[in-house]
């Protein structure tokens, strides 16, 4: 799924900047850009993200920040000192005393403060809170995804539901037309032969190979399965609460095999066709699944 996040926080002087993409991924590929981080730091962004975020190609970038330092201090001491060589060197040499810019351009007459950075806990703490904040923020934006997704998929849900049940009402009279089929070959085997004169035909054989056929042709079992697996997925699609793309592919890869099955199984042309209607469907939704969290 996509989704873009962004954060900032600032803990002891440090400030971290996190920003977070990510596209769709059947799984979880997460890659830090601009450099390794240290350690700690690093499981503080990455860690988070795990903990909400199961599936999608994501990209992580972090910038951090020091406080900027205050003005430099005079050492007034050291600023003496100076002053008090560079003169006597000045009336030694005849020459103008020194300005107070050659006076502080001497070492030690400046200092620079110290810089506020805080330390290693401040860093790893404004991480956490920065990555905290973007993570939210790409959760929120794939959550509206997932929304749009959801309806998508209920959908063409439904559309494959409607086509199960025009299979399961025609496959009522798949044992009738096994009976019809087979009496029409045996008549063309048989020819015109005047019943009197030709082969008499067993009823009871004929009954028993009608049986057979209607058996291996009976598919009630498999939609038996197959209206559970499609129930269970249009209720994981309205009532889903957190990730659900691999149940969702779970759920899909089983709709699959009793279409498979069914398809297989079945004499019917009719029936046929809307198997191959319903796996159309079918790789539409395995499509669109696989963006799902």
């Amino acid at each position: 799924m996509t989704g873009y996040g962004r954060g900032t926080a600032e803990r002891g002087g440090r400030r971290v900047t996190i920003e977070i993409r990510s596209v769709n991924h059947r799984f979880l590929d997460v890659k830090l850009r601009g450099g390794a981080l240290e350690p700690g730091l690093e499981d503080a962004v990455v860690t988070r993200l795990r903990d909400r975020v199961e599936r999608g190609a994501v990209a992580i970038a972090v910038r951090l920040e020091r406080r900027a330092a205050g003005a430099p201090a005079i050492d007034r001491d050291a600023a003496r000192a100076a002053y008090a060589a560079l003169r006597g060197l000045a009336d030694e040499l005849g020459t103008p005393p020194p300005g107070l810019d050659l006076v502080v351009a001497q070492p030690g007459v400046l200092v620079a403060p110290d810089a506020d950075g805080g330390d290693d806990a401040d860093l790893i703490a404004a991480a956490g809170a920065a990555a905290d904040a973007a993570v939210a923020a790409l959760v929120a934006m794939r959550t509206t995804e997932g929304e749009s997704l959801a309806r998508e998929l209920a959908t063409r849900t439904a559309a494959v539901r409607v086509l199960v049940d025009e299979v399961a009402a025609l496959a009522v009279a798949v044992p009738a037309d096994a009976k019809r089929r087979l009496d029409d070959r045996l008549r063309r085997l048989l020819g015109d032969v005047d019943a009197a004169a030709g082969p008499a035909l067993d009823p009871t054989r004929l009954a028993q190979e009608v049986v057979l056929l209607a058996d291996r042709s009976d598919v009630t079992e498999e939609l038996v399965r197959l209206r559970s697996h499609l129930e269970q997925l249009a209720t994981t699609l309205a009532q889903a609460t957190g990730a659900v793309g691999r149940r969702l592919d779970f759920l899909l890869q089983e709709v699959g095999r009793e279409l498979n099955t069914i398809g297989s199984k079945t004499p019917s042309a009719e029936i046929v066709n809307r198997i191959v209607a319903a796996k159309v469907e079918l790789e539409k939704l395995r499509e669109q699944a696989q963006n799902v969290e």
